[in-house]
């Protein structure tokens, strides 16, 4: 069984620009641009996410 490329990544925030979150993703087949709906604890609601690498 082959291992999947992955990678962590940082989520981060539309409206404050923190990175609230670290996951990971495919990195096979291009760049992925990843938008996600998460929960924002400084604003106390969901608001958009976008991958940010370090």
């Amino acid at each position: 069984m082959a291992k999947e490329n992955r990678e962590w990544v940082w989520l981060q925030c539309t409206e404050t620009g923190d990175l609230n979150y670290r996951t990971q993703i495919k990195v096979a087949g291009g760049v992925q641009k990843v938008e996600v709906k998460k929960f924002n604890k400084k604003l106390r609601k969901h608001t958009l996410h976008k991958v940010k690498r370090k």
